[in-house]
């Protein structure tokens, strides 16, 4: 991807047109902007506890399982970037109160359950992400977009 004016990635791309300008990058990057993905995962995803975590990591599972069978790395990539957001932030709700992490500047301790529903949410994304990290064809595929990029 070049550069834009803020130094970050450009995103004015349509990368199921465009997959070869897609960088898979660390973590979620790239989650709120990669489209048209963000636009197909974003409405389904949700973690306010353990019921709406299931129904949106199924969801985006099922997203997921449609992009693999039409062999769309990038969706597939994205499907994973929100199954693992989803964990991500319901964790940081479930050991910080209100989901800061941070008070006046000042990093706090994190407690050992704040908020017992996210953390059940967490759970439940863990599991999902699990399954898209497992997928053969998902490691496969991330192998050879990465090599094509090289």
């Amino acid at each position: 991807m070049s550069d834009g004016d803020d130094g970050g990635p450009e995103y004015d791309v349509d990368f199921r047109t465009h997959p070869e300008q897609y960088d898979v990058g660390r973590g979620e990057e790239g989650v709120f902007k990669v489209e048209p993905y963000k636009s197909e995962l974003l409405p389904l995803w949700g973690y306010a506890d353990r019921e709406t975590a299931d129904e949106a990591g199924e969801a985006i599972y099922e997203r997921f399982r449609e992009y693999r069978e039409r062999e769309e790395f990038v969706g597939m990539d994205m499907a994973r970037k929100y199954l693992q957001m989803g964990y991500t932030r319901a964790m940081r709700y479930a050991r910080y109160p209100g989901g800061r992490k941070y008070v006046a500047g000042e990093e706090r301790d994190p407690e050992h359950w704040a908020d017992h529903d996210k953390r059940e949410a967490a759970l439940v994304y863990e599991v999902w992400w699990g399954m898209v990290e497992d997928d053969e064809r998902y490691q496969q595929a991330r192998t050879a977009h990465r090599e094509r990029a090289e």
